[in-house]
C-alpha cells in the first residue's frame, strides 16, 4: 500500500486523484494540484511527500526556469503500478456503492407505491434504475 498513514478510502481516493493529475500535468505547482483537486495545500504536500519517500513519483527542479521552486513530478514505473492498481480499487469501491444506492432506490421505490404515493418526475428514472 501507499503508506500506512493514507490507509482510509478517502486518502486512497485523493492519492489516485493526485497520482492521475501527476501523470497528466507532471509540471503541476503544488498550489494549482490544491486548487484542481479541492485538496488543502497541507494535504497535498504531505501526499507529495509520501508519494516521493514510497518512490512512487520523482521529483525534479526545472534546471533552465526562473523560478528556482519550480518542480516537476514524474510517475515511476512503482507510480504507474500503484495508480493501476489504486484505479481498480477504486473502480471496485464505487461498484458496491453502486449496488448499494441503486438497492436503496429499489427500496424507497417500492415503499412510496406501497403508500400510494406519486414520485413525481422521477418515475422514469426509478424504473431505469431498476433494469
Amino acid at each position: 500500500l501507499l503508506v500506512q498513514a493514507m490507509n482510509t478510502a478517502s486518502d486512497e481516493e485523493i492519492s489516485l486523484k493526485l497520482l492521475k493529475l501527476l501523470q497528466e500535468n507532471p509540471e503541476l505547482t503544488q498550489r494549482e494540484m490544491n486548487h484542481r483537486m479541492g485538496v488543502s495545500l497541507g494535504k497535498i504536500n504531505f501526499c507529495i511527500s509520501a508519494l516521493a519517500r514510497k518512490g512512487m513519483i520523482k521529483i525534479e527542479r526545472f534546471k533552465k526556469s526562473e523560478n528556482k521552486s519550480a518542480y516537476m513530478y514524474r510517475l515511476t514505473p512503482e507510480g504507474l503500478e500503484e495508480l493501476a492498481n489504486l484505479t481498480i480499487r477504486f473502480l471496485k469501491l464505487k461498484i458496491r456503492e453502486y449496488h448499494r444506492i441503486k438497492q436503496e432506490i429499489k427500496t424507497l421505490s417500492e415503499q412510496v407505491k406501497a403508500a400510494g404515493l406519486d414520485p413525481g418526475d422521477e418515475a422514469m428514472l426509478i424504473e431505469d434504475l431498476k433494469k
